[in-house]
């Protein structure tokens, strides 16, 4: 079983910057592929990056690449996501949640969830 804490979510201007902070614990949490699910008022929870357990295989949603990316640090089990050049529409509450499985996109394939930090960008 794998517990995950976000922190790192706050209020920023347009354009500027913000790095999430996913800790895991459980015994064998730096085996899961862990990913950064987000949900804006009103709207369904959508995709928006995830890396595999080793670090190695990463993928973007469309609209976040080029301007966030998804890091691990397995001795600190702790996945990050940089947040750049960030727009309004950006502001939802970030979750993040593990999958023994690379690749997965769908919330319905994540098997264990954190409670989400707000992030606010203001124009």
């Amino acid at each position: 079983q794998v517990q995950l804490v976000e922190s790192g979510g706050g209020l920023v201007q347009a354009g500027g910057s913000l790095r999430l902070s996913c800790a895991a614990s459980g015994r064998t949490a730096s085996r899961y592929a862990i990913a950064w699910f987000r949900q804006a008022p009103g709207k369904e929870r959508e995709f928006v990056a995830v890396i595999s357990w080793s670090g190695v295989s990463k993928d973007y949603a469309d609209s976040v690449k080029d301007r966030f990316t998804i890091s691990r640090d397995n001795a600190k089990k702790t996945v990050y996501l940089q947040m750049n050049s960030l727009k309004p529409e950006d502001t939802a509450v970030y979750s993040c949640a593990a999958n023994q499985r690379w690749g997965m996109k769908l919330n319905a394939q994540y098997d264990y969830w954190g409670q989400g930090t707000q992030v606010t960008v203001s124009s």
